[in-house]
C-alpha cells in the first residue's frame, strides 16, 4: 500500500476501514461455507457499504486531482449506481417472498455498466502512449475470443433459463451481455499492452475482471439453479469495488504497447484463435447460441487481418533492411556492397561499343580538416559534398561512398560525355573556407578496355588515384617547405647542416619504428621545419655565445608556437604544424608549450626531440665543447623516460650501433 502515501489521510482511513470490513465479510462467508450460522443481513450491508464507500473515494479523487477527472467521476457514478441498487434490494426487497423482476434494484445494477465502460475507454486513451493497427487488432482478437467463450458458457445458460415478457427477457440477458463486454474490454487492453500491469491500471483491471467473473458465476449458478446466497464468490463484488477505489489513488503510469518482436506478440493471437476455432468445432457437435458463434467467427476474421498486417510490416522491414544494407548511413549514397553488386553487373554489360567507366575519388586535405575542426564537422563536410556529387553524375552514372573520405563514380554503359561527368564530380568533391582547402585526387579505369572484371577495375583505379594523390601532395608540400626552408636559411645560415642532420636521423628512426608512409612524410617535413619559428627570435638571443638567462630562455621557447602558426598558413602542412608545436614536450610533462606527457605527445615529435638533442649536443657551441657520439647517446639513455621516449632512444641506439659497425668495417 505504499503507493497510497500521497493520498489524503481521510482517504487512507476510509480505504483501511473498507478493507477491514471486507476481510470480516470474507471471514463470514468462509464460516458460512463451512456450515456455520452467520448473519446474511451483515453480508448484504457490508457489500452496500464497500460499494458506496468506494464511490465516495473515486469522487474525491476526481475533485481533488484534476487529471483524469472525467474518468473517476464516471467510475464513481458506476459504483454509486450499483451500491444504490444493492441498498434498495436490502431495504425494500429483502423480506419479500417473491422478488419482482425487473425492479428499481435492477436499474441500479445495470446502470453500473455504461459509465464504467466509458471510464475504461477514457482511461485507456489518456494513458496509452503508442497506438498501431496491429495493437488494435490484437486487442480485438483477445476481446472477441474471451467474449465468445463467455457467451457460450454464461450467456447460453441465462438464455435457456430466461422466459416471460420481452422486457423480462431483455433485462435478464442484459446482465451477461454487460459482463461479457466488460471482460472483453479488460482483456483487450491487457492484450494490447502485452499483459503488462503497472500502477493504478493493475488495480482497475483486476477489479473489473473480478467483478465480471463474480457476476458471471452468479448468473450461471442462478440459471442452473445451483446458486445459494453466501457462497465464497459473493465477496467478488465488493472486492472489485475496493480494488477500483485503490486504483483511483495509486499514481498513474502510462500504458505501453507490447514489443512486436516478443514471442508473446504472436503466441497470444494464436492461442485466442485456437480457442475460437475449438468453440466453432464444438458448436457443430453441440449447437450453442448465435452470439458465441458470431464472436468466434469475428475473432478468426481478426486473426486473418492481423496476419495480413504482419505480412505487410515484415515486407516493409525487409525492404528497408535491404536499402540500409546497400546505403551509406551518413550520406545516403550507395555503399561498398552496393558498388560491388553494380560494378559486377556493369562490367558484364559493358562492351567496346557501349563502354563504362569506374573512378575512385579520395579527398585531399580532409584529414587536416577533421583534426582541426573535429569529427562532427568532418561528417558534415562529407554530407555537404555528397549531394552535389550525386547531382553531378545523376544523368549518366551513380555515386557511392565506400568508407572514410573515399567516393566512387560508376558510369552507365554507353553514357555520353564521361570526361565532363567526372570533371563535375571532382569539382563537387571540394570545399574551401578560411584556413582550409579540401580537394580530391582520383583514378579512373575504362571498362572493358582496361579491366574486364570488377576486382581488377577497383585495384587499378585505386592505384591510379594514389599515384595522383601522392604527386599532388608532394608538389604542394615541397613548394611550401622549400619556401620556408629558404626563409630560415636566409635568417640563420648555420641551421642548414643541423636541419639536414635531424632530418636524416629522424627518417631513419621513423623507418626503424615502422611508421606508415604518410606519417613518415610528416616526420620528414617536421624535422626540416622544427626550427622555423626561430625566424621570429631576435639575433641577440639566437647568436648569444653565453647561456641564456631565464627571460631569454622563456622568450626563445615561443618558437614552437610561432612555428605552428607559420605552418598552418599552408593547408598542406596542417598536420606538420601540430608536430612542430610539440617537438619540445617531455615524457614527464615538464616540456613546453602544452606540458603534454607520454603518449599524448605525437610520436613524430618525440623522434624529432631525440634527433635534435643528439645533433645539438654533438655540435660545438660558443659556450661549450661538443660531446662525442657515444657520450651523447649515453646522455639520451640516462634521460629516457623523463625527457625522451625510451622506445625512440632504443631505436636510435640500435641505429647508431649499426652505423658505427659499418664505419669500422
Amino acid at each position: 500500500m505504499s503507493a497510497l502515501r500521497t493520498a489524503p489521510t481521510a482517504i487512507r482511513f476510509i480505504l483501511a476501514a473498507l478493507t477491514l470490513l471486507l476481510l470480516v465479510y470474507a471471514a463470514e462467508l468462509a464460516v458460512d461455507f463451512l456450515g456455520g450460522d452467520v448473519s446474511e443481513l451483515f453480508q448484504k450491508f457490508a457489500t452496500n457499504t464497500v460499494f458506496l464507500g468506494s464511490a465516495i473515494v473515486c469522487a474525491v479523487r476526481a475533485f481533488r486531482r484534476p487529471g483524469e477527472r472525467a474518468v473517476w467521476l464516471l467510475m464513481g457514478l458506476g459504483l454509486l449506481s450499483w451500491g444504490l441498487g444493492a441498498l434498495y434490494y436490502t431495504l425494500v426487497q429483502w423480506n419479500l417472498s417473491a422478488v419482482p423482476f425487473p425492479s428499481p434494484a435492477d436499474a441500479g445494477y445495470l446502470l453500473w455498466y455504461p459509465p464504467t465502460y466509458t471510464a475504461l475507454v477514457l482511461l485507456y486513451r489518456s494513458r496509452m502512449r503508442e497506438r498501431s493497427g496491429v495493437m488494435w487488432i490484437d486487442g480485438a482478437i483477445g476481446a472477441l475470443a474471451v467474449g465468445a467463450v463467455a457467451a457460450a458458457i454464461v450467456f447460453e445458460a441465462v438464455l435457456n433459463s430466461t422466459g416471460g415478457s420481452v422486457v423480462t427477457v431483455a433485462m435478464g440477458l442484459a446482465y451477461p451481455l454487460g459482463d461479457l463486454v466488460m471482460l472483453a474490454l479488460v482483456v483487450g487492453v491487457l492484450v494490447m499492452t502485452g499483459w503488462r500491469r503497472a500502477g493504478s491500471w493493475a488495480w482497475i483491471a483486476g477489479g473489473l475482471a473480478v467483478f465480471s467473473l463474480a457476476d458471471s458465476l452468479y448468473l450461471y449458478g442462478t440459471a442452473e439453479g445451483t446458486y445459494q446466497a453466501g457462497v465464497v464468490y459473493d465477496a467478488g463484488w465488493p472486492l472489485a469495488a475496493l480494488l477500483v477505489a485503490y486504483g483511483a489513488w495509486t499514481p498513474a503510469s502510462p500504458l505501453r504497447t507490447k514489443a512486436r518482436a516478443s514471442r508473446g506478440a504472436i503466441l497470444l493471437p494464436i492461442s485466442f484463435a485456437l480457442a475460437s476455432l475449438a468453440l466453432l468445432i464444438y458448436d457443430h457437435l453441440v449447437p450453442t447460441n448465435g452470439l458465441a458463434v458470431a464472436l468466434a467467427s469475428l475473432c478468426l476474421v481478426a486473426v486473418l487481418a492481423r496476419l495480413a498486417l504482419t505480412f505487410g510490416d515484415n515486407l516493409r522491414m525487409l525492404t528497408a533492411s535491404r536499402e540500409e544494407a546497400s546505403t551509406d548511413a551518413l550520406t545516403g549514397l550507395g555503399n561498398r556492397r552496393s558498388l560491388t553488386r553494380d560494378l559486377e553487373r556493369v562490367a558484364s554489360e559493358a562492351s567496346a561499343e557501349r563502354p563504362a567507366c569506374l573512378a575512385i575519388f579520395d579527398l585531399d586535405g580532409f584529414k587536416a580538416y577533421n583534426d582541426t575542426y573535429g569529427h562532427p564537422a568532418g561528417d558534415s563536410l562529407l554530407v555537404r559534398v555528397s549531394k552535389p556529387l550525386q547531382e553531378a553524375v545523376d544523368t549518366g552514372g551513380t555515386a557511392y561512398r565506400i568508407g572514410g573520405d573515399e567516393f566512387v563514380v560508376l558510369t552507365h554503359p554507353g553514357a555520353a560525355e564521361e570526361d565532363r561527368l567526372l570533371a563535375a564530380a571532382a569539382a563537387a568533391l571540394g570545399e574551401r573556407g578560411e584556413g582550409f582547402t579540401v580537394t580530391c585526387s582520383f583514378g579512373r579505369v575504362a571498362l572493358p578496355a582496361e579491366a574486364g572484371d570488377a576486382e581488377r577495375a577497383l585495384h587499378l583505379a585505386d592505384e591510379r588515384m594514389y599515384v595522383q594523390k601522392n604527386s599532388s601532395r608532394a608538389s604542394a608540400d615541397r613548394q611550401s617547405s622549400d619556401v620556408l626552408l629558404r626563409a630560415l636559411s636566409e635568417r640563420n645560415p648555420s641551421l642548414g647542416d643541423h636541419v639536414r642532420g635531424v632530418v636524416e636521423l629522424g627518417v631513419a628512426v621513423g623507418e626503424r619504428l615502422a611508421l606508415p608512409p604518410e606519417e613518415l612524410e610528416d616526420l620528414r617535413r617536421a624535422a626540416e621545419l622544427h626550427d622555423i619559428g626561430k625566424v621570429a627570435i631576435p639575433d641577440a638571443i639566437l647568436a648569444k655565445q653565453d647561456p641564456l638567462n631565464d627571460a631569454e630562455r622563456e622568450y626563445a621557447r615561443h618558437h614552437t608556437i610561432i612555428g605552428e602558426r607559420i605552418l598552418q598558413a599552408a593547408p598542406a602542412l596542417g598536420s606538420v604544424a601540430r608536430i612542430v608545436r610539440s617537438t619540445h614536450e617531455r615524457m614527464d610533462g615538464k616540456g613546453y608549450p602544452d606540458h603534454l606527457a607520454g603518449a599524448a605527445i605525437p610520436l613524430a615529435a618525440r623522434i624529432v626531440l631525440v634527433c635534435d638533442a643528439f645533433e645539438a649536443t654533438t655540435t660545438p657551441r660558443g659556450y661549450r665543447e661538443a660531446m662525442s657520439s657515444e657520450v651523447a647517446i649515453e646522455e639520451l639513455e640516462r634521460c629516457a623516460g623523463a625527457q625522451f621516449d625510451p622506445r625512440v632512444v632504443s631505436a636510435f641506439r640500435v641505429l647508431a650501433d649499426q652505423r658505427a659497425a659499418l664505419a669500422r668495417r
